[in-house]
């Protein structure tokens, strides 16, 4: 089975960020259309240095930024960002297609589908085209787009039927590519399986949200049954707590735990499936190769590439 390590929105090595932000607020007060123009200009560069810069060094599993482009989903910003990057969007999905890049989104906190707010549900499914519709710029290949279950309220049943509920009001094309993710506070890994049987979607494995708010379920028996909402190449995450005090638990560490790690692909090793692991540590690309320096210390693991390797 072949695991590829991925990293997250900012690499460290790279100056520059594709996630440059205009606020709302400072747009209501200048309207200067030129400089959103310039943020997502600069944005879409640095995104297309990142692609580089990926492909480069054998990095096939990526997570964009969801500020790519700014205010997108605010109906008062009168931009065409599709028709003004055009030529942008060409070169970006040329770099995904040169080396087969698995590239995806994942909404922000305020993207909430099952809120009690219709103002916030209505939201939640502009934030939720605007993805879509950059996915599709990109001409991306099995496009995802990463929820998780959101808000609690009235309790935990109610609040999975208004997400099942709302989640059947998207466009057919967003249904078919949102995935699950359990959270570190609300929702576990078997709250997600329940609702995968629900809206028939995958669901992801986030290690370190399983420590902070685990199941009564071992992970040798829930990570089969994740695999198996999969059609195509599963994808989890890994990262580290900040410290194991309760306060810092929650927060990610600037590397990963490379011993948890290893612990961690004994159990995927049991699966015999090819899985792709989002590294989700503050300090992205080093962290990532950090690991993979010493997972080759404290290991015999074959890698195939940089970021590749057989289990």
């Amino acid at each position: 089975m072949k695991i590829r390590l991925g990293y997250a929105c900012i690499s460290e090595t790279l100056e520059g960020t594709s996630s440059s932000t205009y606020s709302y607020t400072k747009y209501q007060k200048e309207k200067d259309n030129k400089k959103l123009e310039k943020i997502i200009s600069s944005n879409l560069f640095h995104l297309q240095e990142l692609f580089i810069y990926n492909n480069k060094n054998n990095i096939h599993f990526f997570r964009m930024s969801s500020n790519l482009i700014p205010l997108a989903t605010k109906k008062e910003v009168n931009i065409d960002y599709f028709t003004l990057y055009q030529r942008n969007y060409q070169k970006l999905a040329e770099l995904i297609k040169e080396k087969n890049m698995r590239v995806d989104f994942h909404p922000s906190e305020y993207c909430i589908i099952n809120s009690t707010r219709k103002e916030v549900v209505e939201a939640s499914f502009e934030i939720l085209k605007y993805h879509y519709r950059l996915l599709t710029y990109l001409k991306i290949n099995n496009p995802l787009l990463v929820l998780h279950i959101g808000s609690k309220e009235f309790g935990k049943e109610k609040s999975i039927t208004r997400f099942v509920h709302n989640f059947y009001k998207l466009p057919k094309e967003i249904q078919e590519v949102v995935a699950i993710e359990n959270d570190d506070k609300s929702y576990t890994i078997e709250d997600c399986l329940f609702l995968s049987k629900l809206i028939h979607r995958p669901v992801i494995f986030d290690y370190h949200h399983h420590y902070c708010n685990p199941s009564p379920t071992s992970i040798e028996d829930i990570l089969p049954r994740v695999v198996d909402t999969w059609t195509t190449t599963p994808k989890m995450h890994f990262s580290s707590p900040k410290s194991k005090l309760k306060k810092e638990m929650r927060s990610h560490h600037d590397y990963i735990n490379s011993n948890e790690f290893i612990k961690f692909l004994g159990y995927l090793k049991k699966l015999e499936k090819d899985i792709d692991i989002m590294i989700e540590a503050k300090k992205k690309d080093e962290a990532m190769f950090r690991l993979i320096r010493e997972l080759k210390y404290k290991t015999e693991i074959p890698f195939l590439d940089d970021t590749s390797f057989m289990l």
